[in-house]
Parts: C-alpha cells; sequence; structure tokens
C-alpha cells in the first residue's frame, strides 16, 4: 500500500468549478488502511502530521462525530490547505457490514462553499478498488508491542509490518477512531500529535449534491 493515497485518498474532482478549477481542485479524504481495527467513540479523535519524503508536512484530523440512527458512526476529516484559504472537511458514514466497514455517504466542505453530498463519488471508488480481506493484519507480520513517543505522549503500541510492502503500523487501543499513533513507510511517515475530545461537526449548511453543484458552478440551470 502507498501510504499516502491509502491514507488520505486524495482524489482530484475532474469538474470546472470556476475559482477552484484555475488554481484548486476538490480533495477527498477515505480512513486509513488498517481495516480490523475500528475503535470509535463518539466526541473522540486524534490530530496527525505527516511528512513526506520531501519534507512536506501535511497536519490532518480524524474525529467521531456522531452516531447515525442505523447504528453507523460519522467520521469527520480535516486537512488544511493553503491554496483554499482555509481548511477541507470531509465526513464519511461508516457502517459494519459483514466482517468489513463501508462508507454508506461522504459528504464534503470546502472554504466558502456549502456542503456537497459526494456519496456518489465514493461508491463508483469503491467499486473499482480491489477486493482484500478486511482486517489488514491477516497480511502483516506481528512485530510484537513497542512503546512509542510521540507529541501527545507516549503508548504501549502493537507493531505490524505490512506483508506486501513493509509500512510499519504501530496501534494503541487508546486512540479513536482507527487506533493509529504512529505509521511509516516509503513515502511518508505519520504521527500522532493529539488527542482530539469533545469533537463535533465543522460541516454546515444543507449539503447538495455533487451534480448539482458542478451545474452551479458552470453556469448550467439544474435539470
Amino acid at each position: 500500500m502507498k501510504l499516502c493515497s491509502r491514507l488520505l485518498l486524495i482524489a482530484f474532482a475532474t469538474t470546472a468549478l470556476t475559482q477552484l478549477s484555475s488554481a484548486q481542485r476538490g480533495m477527498m479524504m477515505q480512513p486509513p488502511d488498517i481495516a480490523g481495527v475500528f475503535n470509535p467513540v463518539v466526541g473522540s479523535g486524534a490530530s496527525y502530521e505527516m511528512v513526506k519524503t520531501n519534507g512536506e508536512k501535511i497536519p490532518f484530523d480524524m474525529a467521531v462525530v456522531d452516531k447515525d440512527a442505523s447504528g453507523g458512526y460519522w467520521i469527520e476529516y480535516s486537512m488544511q490547505n493553503p491554496k483554499l484559504n482555509g481548511p477541507v472537511y470531509m465526513k464519511n458514514l461508516m457502517v459494519h457490514q459483514s466482517d468489513d466497514i463501508i462508507i454508506q455517504r461522504s459528504i464534503m466542505q470546502m472554504p466558502g462553499r456549502p456542503p456537497m453530498d459526494m456519496s456518489s463519488m465514493m461508491s463508483m471508488k469503491a467499486m473499482q478498488s480491489p477486493k482484500e480481506k478486511a482486517d489488514f493484519r491477516a497480511n502483516a507480520q506481528n512485530m510484537g508491542t513497542e512503546s512509542v513517543t510521540t507529541p501527545a505522549g507516549t503508548f504501549s503500541c502493537e507493531h505490524w509490518r505490512n506483508a506486501k510492502d513493509g509500512t510499519d503500523v504501530w496501534l494503541s487501543d487508546k486512540i479513536v477512531p482507527w487506533r493509529l499513533v504512529k505509521m511509516s513507510g516509503a513515502n511518508d511517515t505519520l504521527t500522532l500529535v493529539k488527542i482530539i475530545s469533545d469533537a463535533k461537526t465543522h460541516i454546515t449548511g444543507t449539503p447538495v449534491s455533487m451534480e448539482e453543484m458542478m451545474q452551479q458552478h458552470m453556469g448550467k440551470p439544474n435539470q
């Protein structure tokens, strides 16, 4: 797995969103590829810093902001994007299906924009993605228990190494929602910097469909 693409699945929206299409692109975020360790607690989350091999640092948060009547959890991701003059927010409704966790709905909000329902795009992406075992540990080597010190504190962690690409993952059940304390791969490293409590959604307003948003920004009437 490529850490960056798996941890923050960045899919660029190929739409002509006037001001955005000329200099910026939409961003979609998806959970890390460490299935089998989902640990949702409403109001809790974690802040991370991703450091790429070129030295670029990307801070982002993920937190459990609500529980749906269906039993699924709303997980919200936020990432600072200087090109957009503010953070981008994405929240996914994640539900158990058999021994897997699927994204049932996705809503994104960029600075100065109404929220956009991205569920149709996420469903298409899910259909195109190759199917793998639900628990990532089935294809990983257990490296034992280790103490890991981060800006958020020191944690006793399970250390797992992905058998396919050697990515190392350190997990603690004290961290919500993915137990992730640290992840290190060939392209970047991810480190926990803060534990979030009393998390609430930052997405405001009534979501519009992706198609409606595109029509609005291209100046086309709704059909």
